[in-house]
């Protein structure tokens, strides 16, 4: 995948002399490798919209005939249309769209075995980032990780008739596709006639800010032959629209950019401008009694003042059964100094014990080359987690010097709710050779800050209405 990137991304810098920017690029691109990957799996596509209709042609005839397809297939009716609308081309010379089509079709995408346009996306987006590009990596969520984080929640459609799957955050879908290629291997792709329908058309659930991942989304979805429902919006400013869901799989965007204001929700207890607490209350209110959720979250919302106030009523209504401390590295290569756990819950029940795997310390920090993440990183955490996806196998306590221990809710209390518990002492980090470069140290100071910044401004909020009341 890597070359092909690389390929498509020097292609990037011809393009931006005919007036294209990255953004527009990869948009571009999307639009035509999801047609290519239809014609290799022979999804129809309206008539005169094939890929073979864009290969043969050259010229303007190529640049008008594209005009009527990306027209054709915006206007279709259904997900087709919803895929494609407002879809406009951006090539101003016929040249550079064939060439981009000559690049596209020498690659057989469906054989590549990956998640094709999310990957070359991302790997677009990454090297966005490296060349200092703003917001490129909001989209991101490693592979290797969503896929441990779905075998441990095993979601399931099969289990029940109305099982419902939701990522509020979902970016390119990675979450969803995941989900789907999962209940494929434990299936071989075999159900039963009267669960088809339901699976391909009222299971897969998501929503999005930005209009291009969502995009992506869809295609993605599409091409693995379901019609989701993605919807486009603000999940945490909006009101809550009603709807319910059984297993949410969730990263949501790291930082504080945003409205820097805490949302005017009734359903949410706490009120905070921290944007990935407020998803914490909101995957709260958006499951179902019973339901289950893994959230990937930075450090800054397991120790900040509201951060406590959040998980003492999250643990009143739902059992916060396991909490996954991330390596350090994870994020790499688009935000390298942010230090991340992935919390996992079951709503109805209270928490008794918090299981805490760390898998962070005395681990060598990920790098995009040298050391990249891989299943290895997850395989111990996995077998201690257990079968059960709502947390309930028996589980032993590896004690002082193992990854995986247990902490009564009694002791939780103690620390006022805050879920930033260490006992494991990390070497590297008195190690001077091995410590993280100094850009990850200060990343990690910035996430840390921007974290007391988060508290002052809600402190700030609190004078203000004081002020008015008075």
């Amino acid at each position: 995948m890597s070359d092909v990137v690389n390929k498509l991304w020097g292609f990037c810098h011809t393009l931006r002399h005919d007036g294209i920017d990255y953004g527009d690029y990869i948009e571009q691109l999307t639009y035509l490798l999801f047609l290519k990957m239809a014609d290799e799996r022979g999804v129809d596509v309206p008539l005169g919209c094939e890929w073979e209709s864009l290969k043969k042609r050259s010229g303007t005839d190529l640049t008008d005939h594209y005009l009527d397809v990306l027209r054709s297939l915006r206007e279709s009716p259904g997900l087709l249309g919803d895929i494609f609308a407002q879809s406009m081309p951006r090539f101003n010379n016929p040249v550079n769209l064939k060439r981009i089509i000559a690049m596209i079709d020498e690659e057989d995408w469906t054989e590549m075995g990956v998640d094709v346009k999310a990957a070359a996306f991302e790997g677009l987006l990454e090297k966005a980032a490296s060349e200092g590009k703003k917001g490129a990596g909001q989209y991101f969520t490693p592979r290797v990780l969503i896929k441990s984080i779905v075998r441990v929640m095993k979601p399931n459609p099969l289990s029940s008739p109305n099982f419902k799957i939701c990522d509020p955050a979902c970016g390119t879908g990675g979450f969803l596709v995941s989900a789907y290629q999962w209940l494929l291997d434990i299936t071989g792709g075999v159900f039963d006639r009267k669960d088809i329908k339901r699976i391909k058309t009222k299971t897969y659930y998501g929503e999005d800010l930005v209009p291009r991942p969502r995009r992506l989304a869809l295609m993605n979805l599409f091409l693995q032959g379901l019609e989701p429902t993605i919807y486009l919006g603000d999940a945490i400013y909006e009101a809550d629209s009603g709807d319910r869901y059984d297993c949410i799989l969730t990263n949501p965007p790291f930082g504080t950019k945003g409205a820097n204001q805490a949302p005017d929700r009734d359903d949410f207890t706490i009120e905070t401008s921290n944007k990935q607490l407020n998803f914490v209350q909101h995957v709260m209110s958006i499951l179902k009694p019973g339901g289950r959720a893994a959230l990937v979250l930075p450090d800054n919302c397991l120790f900040e003042d509201k951060a406590g106030e959040v998980f003492k009523i999250l643990m009143q209504d739902c059992n916060l059964h396991t909490v996954l401390r991330l390596p350090r590295g994870t994020f790499t290569p688009y935000s390298q100094g942010v230090k991340a756990n992935v919390v996992f819950l079951q709503k109805g029940l209270p928490t008794e014990n918090v299981w805490i795997f760390d898998a962070r310390s005395n681990v060598p920090g990920v790098t995009k080359k040298d050391r990249p993440l891989t299943s290895l990183h997850f395989a111990e955490f996995e077998q201690c987690y257990g079968d059960d996806p709502n947390g309930q196998s028996i589980r032993t306590d590896l004690g002082l010097e193992g990854r995986f221990r247990k902490f009564s809710i009694s002791e939780v209390k103690q620390r006022d709710y805050k879920l930033d518990i260490t006992w494991l002492k990390d070497e590297s980090l008195e190690d001077g050779d091995s410590l993280p470069e100094p850009q990850i140290l200060a990343s990690e100071a910035i996430t840390e800050l921007e974290a007391v910044v988060d508290d002052l401004r809600d402190i700030l909020q609190l004078m203000e209405v004081d002020d008015e009341d008075e």
